[in-house]
C-alpha cells in the first residue's frame, strides 16, 4: 500500500519552496490549493452541492467560479466556511489519492482534519518576523494584514509539535541539509 506524505506550514513560512526544492530529488507534490480551485470549476459534485448551497449565481455564465460571490460568502460566517470546505475538501482528497502521487502540500492540513490522509507530516516553519516580511512582499500588502492572516491559520508552534519532522525555513539555516534528512528518515520509514 503506498504511503502519503504530507508537507504543510503556515502562510509565509516558505513550504511551497520546500516543495520546489523537493522536484530537484524527483518528488512530485500535489498541491492541495491549485486542485482546489481547479477542482471548484471541474468538477461536477462540487459544482452542484455549491450551486445547491449558495444558489445559481455560485457560477458565472461561462462556467467559471462566481469569485465575488464565494467570498462574500465565505466571510459571512465560520458556518459558511465549513460548509463550502465540507463541499471541496473530500474531493481534493480523493483526486489526491487517486492522482498516484505519494507526497501533497497543504497549508490548511489541520484546519480542515485531513491529516488522517498522511502517514507522515512535514512543517515547514519561519521566525513570525520573517513570515510577516515574506506576505508583505509576496502579496504587496500592509504589516497589519500579514499578521491578520498569520492569526488565522493554527498556531505554527502547534502545527510544529503534531508534525513527524520540522524544515527550519528561516532564510539563514540550509534548506537542503534538512530535506535531504528528512528524506533519509522517510526512506527508512
Amino acid at each position: 500500500m503506498m504511503k502519503h506524505y504530507c508537507i504543510t506550514g503556515g502562510i509565509g513560512s516558505g513550504k511551497s519552496y520546500v516543495c520546489t526544492m523537493m522536484k530537484h530529488h524527483g518528488i512530485v507534490v500535489y498541491d492541495c490549493d491549485s486542485a482546489a480551485k481547479r477542482l471548484m470549476v471541474t468538477s461536477p459534485e462540487i459544482r452542484e452541492r455549491l450551486t445547491a448551497l449558495i444558489g445559481k449565481d455560485a457560477y458565472m455564465p461561462d462556467g467559471r467560479l462566481n469569485k465575488p460571490l464565494i467570498a462574500g460568502f465565505l466571510l459571512v460566517s465560520e458556518a459558511n466556511k465549513k460548509a463550502i470546505n465540507a463541499i471541496v475538501h473530500p474531493v481534493v482528497m480523493r483526486d489526491f489519492l487517486d492522482s498516484g502521487i505519494q507526497w501533497m502540500e497543504c497549508a490548511i492540513l489541520y484546519e480542515a482534519h485531513l491529516e488522517k490522509f498522511a502517514d507522515l507530516v512535514v512543517a515547514v516553519t519561519a521566525p513570525h518576523e520573517v513570515r510577516v516580511k515574506r506576505i508583505m512582499q509576496r502579496d504587496g500588502i500592509s504589516m497589519d494584514m500579514a499578521e491578520e492572516w498569520i492569526n488565522k491559520q493554527v498556531p505554527q508552534e502547534i502545527v510544529q509539535s503534531r508534525a513527524d519532522y520540522v524544515i527550519e525555513n528561516d532564510g539563514v539555516k540550509p534548506l537542503a541539509p534538512q530535506i535531504d534528512f528528512v528524506l533519509e528518515k522517510i526512506s527508512e520509514y
